[in-house]
C-alpha cells in the first residue's frame, strides 16, 4: 500500500501528485513575492488588495485539491478499515479551513 495517514501521520504521494502540489505552491510563492514588491514600491492599496485576494483564492484552491485527495484516499481507506476516528480528524481539519 502506498499511503499511510492515520497511524503514521504521513502520506506517500505519487510523483505526479507531488509535482502538481509543488507547482501550485510555487505559483503562490511567486504571488506572495509580487505582493511584497507591491508594498515595497508603495503600490495603491486597492491594487495590493486585489493581488492579495488572488493569493487567497490560489491557496484555497490548493487546500481544496489536497482535501479532496485526502478524503478519497486516507479517509476512505481508514473508514473501510473501521477507523471511524478519522471522521473526527476530518471534521476538525475542515473547521480549521473554514475559519
Amino acid at each position: 500500500m502506498d499511503k499511510q495517514c492515520a497511524c503514521h501521520k504521513e502520506k506517500i504521494r505519487t510523483e505526479r501528485e507531488v509535482k502538481q502540489l509543488m507547482n501550485r505552491l510555487s505559483r503562490i510563492e511567486g504571488q506572495i513575492r509580487g505582493l511584497k514588491g507591491m508594498v515595497e514600491k508603495n503600490a495603491y492599496c486597492p491594487d495590493i488588495l486585489t493581488q492579495s485576494a488572488a493569493v487567497a483564492a490560489a491557496l484555497n484552491a490548493f487546500n481544496r485539491e489536497l482535501l479532496m485527495t485526502h478524503i478519497r484516499t486516507c479517509v476512505a481507506d481508514d473508514i473501510r478499515q473501521g477507523k471511524d476516528e478519522v471522521i473526527d480528524e476530518l471534521t476538525a481539519t475542515m473547521q480549521k479551513l473554514m475559519k
